[in-house]
């Protein structure tokens, strides 16, 4: 894709509410992609759906904010918009109770929203959407609008089947990980292997997909993109907290891939994002260009001298 022309990115899936013990912040994976794809300059929207209450407005209204195109986000009259009860341990990492039903479990299709994915340049979507089967059904119908697919399994107990991550998986253009999701999709599979390399390429060639990243947490992540492996070893941080920290790294990654940039460079650059926002409270703390620019030379320089 041509680097000047302005890309257009839609994500699909979960809006909602992360309660936390002590607060709560607007979260959704789909949302904080969208977020940050934004803030990389790309024209963003989300499919989804609130309940026609306080919350759904106030995340309607935050999201217009922030410039992303909240036209196609529907209103439910029988549901509530989503809630997520976040529980963070000693070291920072989430787990979640997410409530169900929500209204962004009932995206009904409609022209509208087929429209704006075939006319994006890419269409980002996970696998907790799928938990009900009226936004299945819906996320089917736009697969075969889109032109490149990308898939954040974002797997969450117990809303996934084998048979729906194969589904999407095969697909998707461009499949991420997190490097526990790798090996329990590779054991689904059957997978013979132990490596991370095997496994990646296992999942890519049983998918037919040529790009796949897996995440690993502080030590940074692989890309394997068009049968070329790259690495990024990750970059220090004190983690606050973990929420979002793998979104922002998606839309990073992405954002510049689709600019043409090189893989290594763009996988350099998405870890140098996931490191800062875990090293920030909340999935969508903002991060100017020269705090991302300044943080990748001193960790360079840090990795020189050691």
């Amino acid at each position: 894709m041509n680097s000047e022309k302005n890309l257009k990115a839609v994500a699909y899936g979960e809006v909602l509410w992360d309660v936390f013990p002590t607060h709560k912040k607007i979260g959704g994976a789909p949302l904080n992609v969208a977020l940050r794809m934004k803030s990389f300059g790309a024209e963003s929207a989300i499919i989804s759906k609130v309940g026609s209450d306080a919350d759904g407005e106030e995340i309607v209204s935050f999201l217009s904010e922030k410039g992303v195109d909240t036209d196609i986000i529907q209103t439910s009259e029988e549901y509530k918009t989503g809630v997520v009860n976040v529980m963070i341990n000693e070291k920072g990492n989430a787990s979640y109770d997410i409530l169900y039903p929500s209204a962004w479990d009932k995206i009904t299709l409609n022209e509208d929203i087929k429209k704006k994915v075939s006319d994006s340049d890419v269409f980002i979507f996970g696998s907790l959407i799928c938990r009900d089967e009226e936004s299945r059904s819906t996320l089917n119908a736009l697969l075969d609008e889109a032109k490149y697919k990308v898939f954040d399994a974002n797997l969450r107990a117990p809303y996934y089947t084998t048979d729906v991550l194969i589904e999407l998986m095969m697909k998707a253009d461009f499949i991420k990980l997190n490097d526990e999701e790798l090996f329990e999709i590779s054991r689904k599979l059957d997978s013979p292997y132990n490596s991370f390399e095997q496994n990646i390429k296992f999942i890519a060639d049983k998918t037919n997909t040529k790009q796949v990243c897996v995440t690993k947490g502080a030590f940074g992540a692989v890309l394997y993109y068009d049968k070329k492996f790259y690495y990024n070893s990750g970059y220090f941080i004190k983690v606050v907290d973990t929420v979002g920290a793998g979104d922002s790294f998606l839309a990073s990654l992405i954002v510049r891939l689709l600019k043409g940039k090189s893989p290594q460079k763009s996988l350099n650059y998405a870890c140098a994002i996931g490191a800062l926002v875990a090293g920030k409270e909340g999935a969508n703390p903002k991060i100017s260009e020269d705090v991302i620019r300044d943080y990748m030379k001193i960790e360079k320089k840090n990795t020189i001298n050691k």
